[in-house]
């Protein structure tokens, strides 16, 4: 491949996006970009405050305890409140925690901001995909999530490269570069990103008509989108356990910390240098398709783990699951926002946000009492069954729920195949159109919870 193709792909790949995505994907690199209190959390509780190994552990998976809330949270103010305000609002609560962590030494004290800490990162996450979801069209939704995702990871690298500033600065400077790049990316969401949460609709003769309430119960009553929560718990399980069972694995065999700091570190040099390309290869490819792709290569990469005996066959199995990252981070996304209705954007983000942060405060435990108890083997094994297992749910359970790209399938706005529709607490049914013999007045019916075209609310 010719550097000019390269170019040329590398310009179809970000071109024809409106220019609030990019002022929103701005501030994600920014964000992240600071982002130094998780990456160095662990080692200034025990290196520098004395903490044990333990509650530094404990501490982590207190953020992602404050997660499971903080997601449902962000999804509920993004529908009611904005996407707007809800970012700007978690944004600024967020940087007010890092900044707190700066002053805070009481054990408990770290404990509870962290927790809070957790829930305003997890929260600003729904309005963020509902944004993408509003004003981008149905075709390059996959693009921009691919995108923000590479922004995300991008400055997430800056961030651990930059962090050898604590051996002079220490890691309470570090936290409060933390808070102002936070504040700085709530600034650059206030001044430079529209509000994008739908109105009423029009309905004839003028007057507006309210769409369907949609509470988070109705939300996990929502049978597709809830068996597309539960995989992605799957596939989440499989994908958090190398960050604790690698270490321990890799330490089993004697290999140094410095070693795993290596092999860790080509999850992002991968994603950072190939999250474009993959992309552009993975461009209008069946949703079912690349996500049960994207299982396997979890199941494939973790599993091989339990054959791996030096560090360039452990970054080997890094490479395969972090292909399998880079495909079903966007790809989960888009099928989340293809599921919901227009109107409840933020909701259906906030629960599918909760598989995420369940798998963060789950996966590590289970993972350390399986290395320390049955052996590393065993979790790896488990990771590659439940990857394969989330492959064929895909497969089996949601080829008729989402739409395949082709648009041959359904449209958009929450029907299944032609006649059938998602059975959620909101969703009225749609009547399959005939084929009318001659040309004649089609009188039009305004069904309650559809727009004019008879399609349900949000299509």
């Amino acid at each position: 491949m010719s550097i000019s193709t390269l170019r040329r792909s590398a310009r179809e790949t970000v071109s024809g996006l409106p220019p609030g995505f990019w002022w929103l994907w701005l501030s994600t690199l920014v964000n992240r970009t600071g982002a130094f209190v998780l990456t160095f959390l662990s080692l200034y509780l025990t290196l520098e405050l004395g903490h044990s190994a333990w509650f530094a552990g404990l501490v982590v998976a207190l953020h992602g305890l404050g997660g499971v809330a903080g997601s449902p949270l962000g999804g509920v103010l993004t529908d009611r409140w904005g996407r707007r305000p809800t970012m700007v609002t978690m944004h600024l609560a967020g940087a007010a925690c890092a900044a707190a962590l700066a002053v805070v030494t009481s054990a408990w004290g770290i404990a509870a901001v962290v927790l809070l800490m957790g829930v305003a990162m997890q929260a600003v996450r729904p309005p963020i995909n509902a944004t993408i979801a509003d004003m981008v069209p149905a075709h390059d939704v996959r693009r921009a999530y691919a995108l923000n995702y590479w922004a995300l990871n991008l400055g997430f690298a800056v961030a651990s490269i930059g962090g050898g500033a604590a051996a002079f600065l220490g890691y309470r400077t570090l936290f409060v570069v933390d808070a102002v790049a936070t504040v700085l990316c709530a600034v650059i969401v206030f001044l430079r990103l529209p509000e994008t949460r739908p109105e009423q609709r029009p309905r004839a003769g003028g007057k507006s008509v309210a769409e369907p309430k949609v509470s988070t119960l109705t939300v996990l009553r929502d049978v597709p989108f809830r068996t597309l929560v539960l995989l992605n718990l799957l596939v989440c399980l499989v994908f958090t356990a190398p960050w604790i069972g690698l270490p321990l694995t890799m330490a089993g065999q004697g290999l140094s910390p410095s070693s795993y700091g290596a092999v860790i570190a080509v999850n992002g040099i991968v994603i950072v240098g190939f999250q474009l390309l993959v992309n552009k290869l993975t461009d209008k490819r069946s949703p079912v398709l690349l996500l049960v792709l994207s299982s396997l290569l979890f199941g494939l990469g973790t599993g091989a783990t339990a054959l791996a005996g030096s560090s360039v066959a452990f970054a080997a199995t890094v490479v395969v699951w972090t292909v399998g990252e880079m495909i079903h981070v966007p790809t989960n996304a888009a099928a989340t926002a293809l599921l919901a209705p227009e109107h409840a954007r933020g909701r259906y983000q906030g629960v599918m946000g909760m598989s995420w942060a369940v798998a963060g405060f789950v996966a590590p435990i289970l993972a350390g009492a399986i290395v320390d108890g049955p052996g590393p083997d065993v979790l790896w094994a488990a990771t590659a069954a439940i990857g394969v297992l989330a492959a064929v749910g895909y497969a089996t359970l949601l080829r008729k729920a989402l739409v395949e790209e082709s648009g041959e399938t359904k449209e958009i706005g929450g029907t299944g195949e032609a006649g059938e529709t998602r059975e959620t607490g909101a969703v009225v049914p749609v009547a399959v159109p005939t084929p009318v013999p001659a040309p004649a007045p089609v009188p039009v019916v305004v069904v309650e919870g559809e727009d004019a075209e008879g399609s349900p609310a949000g299509a």
